[in-house]
């Protein structure tokens, strides 16, 4: 096994394993035993449950009877539909679900050797940012010898209930599992980066282009062994489980198994020009109770599509949850939909490969407001700046990139009562392209992008953000909540994202020879105009400079314009407060770069803090000649180090 992997209770799987067989015993699970207590934590079942394993519940038991299928599965008496469709989704994916039923050639009933069998089996769920392994017995509730929660539709297979029952372990009983999110088991059984759409609110059922540019989406995502699900969401005058007229359950959750655009008519040689249909396939956990509308299992729509075409797309027309709508039924009928993604990040590929970065956090609270990490979302702005603050590098003029905060899985809490998710969110800021200690004041700083907070386990955001430096900062809605948390970053070349620690720079027995800062000094270049000539067309190519002792900061290079927009950010926390700051404008060339001038600055804390507009001037003192050029900039020094 990995190192990799972390036990769950410390349990091995093969030394357990092992030690059965040498003592000819099936395993039983101490850490979940087959009891009630593993069963609910509120209440008693309504019945008497019997623990059997499988041999007592038929005669030839197998993990897979005939491979396994999203077909395999259905919804016992527990509320876990979400749990029965993520499985739906897993069993799509041979490379994913071979992940989470590790070695299951090994796990096999074998016939031939009875004596190898120790009732014992092991999963893999993707917990928190790690891989762990659960080890369960075979005992499963049953009433009336029949399985009473998640089973397969073939009497005996057995791989859906055992994992059901590892998955319940992890979460401290079946009871836990009453009500989720199928996009967090896709998440556990993947590590997915799971985003929520909201139909209604994103108008996909309105705006034909937003919704061909989602079905696209999720195409690409199902094409690139990524899962989806979809709900219904109960409104006014309607409650969970309760059919819609076209045969659809509402707060209910379906796996979605095929996304296809389906060729209308027969397929003629030589004709490159068919009419397609963007088509949907989704499937109920219960393996009944279908959707009734158009293109529905034996509705006349299928009569537009060939025999051949129909084969391809594997068309049954049986009562067995699976059916087919257009993708504009699906947005008009559906109101919510998860998509997990798994993001690609092996250089050998053919599709596009992410920089990955992830970071383990916590909200934590404390008296002092420099050590506090508590301060709850942007409204609280006396606290906000007290959260964890991650900084990160985007490298690129511009770059898409994908964030996910999850927070810890709270299940296990429930029995405490307070296994609510905590509603959680992020906010990103264009900072100082030189920024290296915690922001303590928003002056320059721009506020690029607002996750949503809510409280799910997983919130996400996709933004393109300029070329530059950011920080991030996630918090809970309200302050002084404390959880954990793991961050992750998604870009097209490395971001660098880490976490910012320190308030200030640090005091050193270097300090005391080379001296100590003894003042922070904040500056944004806004934009230079009326620049030089530099080139035949009448342009130049500017960027700007700005030199503080022994730092420098460049920004980048504006093309072809007299007048350029730079918004450049730099701070430099300062030895020697009587040497000014230098701001130089140069123009870009290809063997030599070319001064244009330059503004001197004191930067004290008692100058303006407005945006002011400076003449250009040759190299030299404040005094220097004056050349063609005025630069606009925006100054805050402070002797507190902490204050910006």
């Amino acid at each position: 096994m990995s190192s990799s992997v972390q036990l769950f209770k410390d349990q091995k799987y093969q030394e357990l394993k092992g030690q059965c067989i040498e003592q000819r015993r099936l395993f039983e699970d101490p850490e979940f035993p087959a009891s009630d207590e593993s069963l609910f934590y509120t209440r008693a079942p309504p019945r008497r449950v019997e623990w059997k394993r499988p041999k007592e519940l038929c005669e030839d038991p197998h993990l897979f009877v005939n491979g396994i299928s999203s077909h395999d599965l259905h919804q016992g008496i527990l509320g876990n539909c979400w749990f029965v469709a993520a499985c739906s989704c897993l069993a799509l994916q041979e490379t994913l679900w071979q992940k989470v039923i590790p070695d299951f050639k090994e796990q096999e009933w074998d016939p031939k050797k009875p004596e190898k069998y120790a009732g014992i089996f092991h999963f893999r769920f993707w917990c928190f940012g790690e891989w762990t392994e659960v080890v369960v017995d075979d005992l499963l509730p049953t009433m009336d010898g029949k399985l009473i929660y998640c089973h397969s539709n073939v009497k005996n297979e057995f791989w859906s209930a055992l994992l059901e029952k590892a998955y319940a372990k992890l979460a401290g009983s079946y009871e836990a599992l009453d009500g989720g999110s199928a996009a967090d088991a896709i998440v556990d059984f993947t590590g997915a980066v799971a985003e929520s759409v909201d139909l209604i609110q994103g108008k996909y059922r309105e705006i034909i282009s937003e919704q061909i540019k989602l079905f696209e989406d999720l195409l690409k995502v199902h094409t690139r062994g990524g899962l989806i699900s979809c709900s219904i969401t109960a409104s006014n005058g309607s409650a969970n489980e309760m059919e819609t007229e076209m045969g659809l359950v509402i707060g209910h959750a379906y796996s979605v198994t095929a996304i296809r655009k389906v060729r209308l008519g027969e397929r003629l040689i030589l004709s490159f020009k068919a009419e397609k249909l963007f088509m949907i396939r989704l499937r109920n956990p219960w393996g009944k109770r279908e959707w009734n509308g158009a293109w529905s299992d034996n509705s006349e729509e299928w009569k537009k599509v060939s025999n051949s075409e129909r084969k391809r797309l594997g068309l049954t027309v049986e009562n067995d949850g699976e059916f087919w709508m257009t993708f504009e039924d699906w947005c008009k009928n559906f109101t919510d939909v998860d998509i997990c993604r798994i993001v690609n990040t092996s250089y050998f590929s053919i599709h596009k490969t992410w920089e990955k970065k992830m970071m383990h956090g916590a909200w934590t609270k404390n008296s002092e407001p420099l050590l506090n990490r508590s301060g709850g979302c942007f409204d609280n702005r006396d606290t906000f700046l007290q959260n964890p603050q991650y900084i990160f590098d985007v490298k690129k003029t511009e770059d898409k990139v994908l964030v996910s905060l999850q927070q810890e899985d709270r299940r296990r809490y429930k029995k405490e009562g307070r296994g609510e998710s905590i509603p959680i969110g992020f906010e990103i800021f264009k900072v100082e392209d030189n920024r290296s200690y915690r922001l303590h004041k928003l002056t320059v700083q721009e506020r690029v992008a607002t996750s949503m907070y809510i409280n799910t386990r997983t919130v996400f955001l996709k933004r393109v953000l300029k070329q530059g430096r950011y920080v991030l900062i996630p918090t809970t809605y309200h302050p002084g909540i404390i959880t954990k948390f793991i961050l992750r970053l998604f870009t097209d070349v490395p971001s660098k994202l880490r976490e910012l620690k320190a308030d200030k720079p640090k005091m050193t027995c270097w300090s005391l020879l080379c001296g100590y800062p003894r003042r922070v000094t904040q500056i944004k270049i806004h934009s230079a105009e009326g620049l030089q000539k530099q080139d035949r067309s009448g342009g130049a190519d500017p960027y700007v400079l700005i030199k503080c002792e022994n730092q420098k900061v460049r920004s980048t290079v504006q093309q072809d314009t007299t007048s350029a927009v730079f918004d450049t950010q730099a701070i430099f926390y300062r030895k020697n407060i009587d040497s000014p700051i230098i701001v130089q404008v140069w123009n870009s060339n290809v063997l030599c770069d070319q001064f244009l001038g330059q503004a001197l600055l004191a930067a004290s804390p008692g100058d303006p803090r407005e945006q002011q507009t400076l003449q250009l001037r040759g190299r030299g003192s404040r005094e220097a000649a004056e050349v063609p050029g005025r630069i606009t900039v925006k100054v805050f020094s402070s002797d507190d180090l902490v204050e910006l």
